[in-house]
């Protein structure tokens, strides 16, 4: 009996390993590739492999090209770490709670949309600190305040 091609082994053990993958765990991949990117300054790789497409496309819409856009509003920031609380995924899109914090700044709490691009999921927005749930009534139901 023969032993397998190194080569064709190699390629089946590649291809096999993105198999079991959820896209919760994709999700997470895209966003530690932000962080590292975040970390390194590498603007080319956020806009390039992190960043979805039509994100990018606003940016240079509004005449900023991506890379000049990063670098602007995150290149003062040092040590950047990211904490992921939660991640849900519907169909093509995900939502994924969030706590930033770097050196010399307060600890955000940020919720970031991404999207499905093939079978890549690419950050499309940052929605920010999101506001407190509105109170509920006894019943159950958000007050309106009327």
């Amino acid at each position: 009996m023969r032993p397998p091609r190194t080569a064709a082994a190699l390629l089946t053990a590649v291809a096999l390993a993105g198999c079991g993958t959820s896209d919760e765990q994709k999700v997470r991949d895209t966003l530690a590739r932000f962080q590292t990117a975040t970390a390194k300054k590498d603007y080319g790789a956020l806009c390039k492999d992190v960043l979805a497409r039509d994100l990018v496309g606003r940016l240079q819409a509004i005449g900023l090209p991506c890379e000049l856009a990063l670098r602007k509003s995150l290149g003062g920031v040092s040590r950047p770490a990211l904490k992921i609380e939660k991640v849900r995924v519907r169909g093509d899109t995900a939502l994924a709670n969030i706590v930033t914090t770097a050196a010399g700044q307060r600890p955000s709490r940020d919720t970031i949309r991404l999207v499905r691009q093939g079978d890549a999921w690419r950050i499309s927005a940052l929605s920010g600190a999101q506001p407190p749930a509105p109170p509920r009534d006894l019943a159950g139901h958000a007050e309106t305040g009327r």
